[in-house]
């Protein structure tokens, strides 16, 4: 892609909305479990309602259906990407929330020791030996989150962060009211780069895949 594509943040520094403030409750709660109880993927598996969950730091977080322009945009994002793989026939998968993606950290794979256990909106991960009959266990190579008003924080500050210390190879974080794409790429020293932001009428480079540019206009189209 040319390099006049690509535009520098605005802002000082995106990582202005990044916290570093520990992990903690966010959204409403189950009113059976403990609020002040840190839980394990080993937990997780016994909920057995129909509420969409993640666990970051092993704090729940409630998910909800997403709106009518989110769900419209991860449609034709998800679908550029998969068709992409298809065509190029990389050995890749493409994955859609609800998909459960466990997060282990310093190698501890047993369900009881598992805290993130996170739903992507898209994730797409090239190594399928991290994939089981449950979903994905460690880093996807790529993950999108498209934003809504219900998880921007959650998405800018705990998600970033935790993606960040896995090992996420590319963190996209779509906006569909303003029409840009965050993009943000891990460097050698395992630190995400201060990012790029893509605006509509413009096309943003996969970097994980050699080729694919996501033509803007078209995911937000209405």
């Amino acid at each position: 892609m040319e390099k006049e594509n690509r535009k520098p943040y605005a802002f000082t520094s995106p990582r202005q909305y990044v916290a570093s403030e520990p992990f903690g409750m966010y959204g409403a709660l189950d009113l059976n479990l403990d609020k002040t109880k840190r839980y394990t993927y080993a937990d997780y598996l016994t909920w057995m309602d129909d509420m969409r969950r993640e666990l970051i730091d092993g704090f729940i977080h409630l998910m909800s259906a997403p709106l009518r322009r989110h769900a419209r945009t991860l449609s034709k994002l998800y679908s550029r990407i998969d068709t992409f793989i298809d065509q190029k026939k990389c050995i890749c998968h493409i994955y859609f929330a609800p998909f459960d993606v466990r997060l282990p950290l310093q190698g501890a794979t047993d369900n009881d020791q598992i805290y993130d256990v996170v739903q992507p909106d898209i994730c797409v991960v090239c190594d399928l030996a991290k994939l089981d009959e449950r979903g994905c266990v460690g880093a996807p190579d790529m993950i999108v989150e498209v934003l809504s008003p219900s998880t921007l924080k959650n998405d800018w500050n705990y998600k970033f962060n935790l993606y960040e210390k896995v090992g996420v190879r590319e963190y996209w974080i779509v906006d569909p009211k303003t029409k840009t794409a965050n993009v943000f790429l891990l460097q050698p020293e395992g630190d995400y780069d201060m990012g790029t932001v893509y605006e509509a009428g413009q096309k943003a480079p996969v970097s994980i895949f050699e080729g694919l540019e996501i033509e803007l206009n078209e995911i937000f189209e209405e």
